[in-house]
């Protein structure tokens, strides 16, 4: 009987990887990281809201795109939209302990939109949420202040690069078109 339990599992996790019948396509709510407050984060609680998610350092000559992001927080999540920040230090700009992070972002910028603990974003050991983003979006961060914005559905993405200021027209109307989107099931 064990065994029978454990072929059945393994053909159903060959028929998941292969795309097979039943097999759902992941979405970025899908994925898990952990909170900048402690605890973890489940993006599936906010399934349904597009997400623009930003790896993000304190020493970098783009930290001052924290304050356009608070701006973008507080215009638009009454919205829906959810900003994210994801501090990094894939680029040497960041420092390791997320309570340094935390209290920089709240000093310097008033931030409050969700963060989570410093996280790798691109090669091999980059976050999963980090790797779905970049197979997705159009690949990895070059660098601090990537933006990935998800649509409604969690499989949508569109990357913004980092020279794309959080109040850039092309950045605002995507995120408008985003929050227009119908909600989905």
């Amino acid at each position: 009987m064990a065994e029978l339990s454990r072929r059945a599992v393994l053909a159903l996790g060959g028929l998941a990887m292969a795309g097979g019948a039943g097999a759902a396509e992941p979405t970025a709510f899908d994925f898990r990281m952990e909170s900048i407050d402690g605890g973890p984060l489940d993006l599936g609680g906010f399934r349904g809201r597009p997400m623009l998610v930003v790896n993000t350092a304190s020493f970098c000559g783009f930290t001052r795109q924290y304050a356009g992001l608070q701006r973008l927080h507080e215009r638009f999540s009454p919205r829906g939209l959810l900003v994210l920040g994801v501090p990094s230090n894939d680029f040497n700009q960041e420092s390791g302990d997320a309570r340094t992070i935390k209290h920089f972002c709240e000093a310097n910028y008033n931030v409050t939109f969700p963060m989570t603990v410093p996280a790798h974003v691109r090669g091999a050991g980059a976050a999963p949420l980090f790797a779905f983003l970049a197979a997705k979006g159009g690949g990895a961060p070059r660098w601090n202040f990537h933006k990935y914005l998800v649509g409604r559905d969690g499989r949508r993405v569109q990357g913004f690069p980092t020279a794309t200021e959080p109040d850039a027209p092309a950045l605002l109307r995507a995120v408008e078109a985003a929050l227009a989107a119908p909600p989905t099931a």
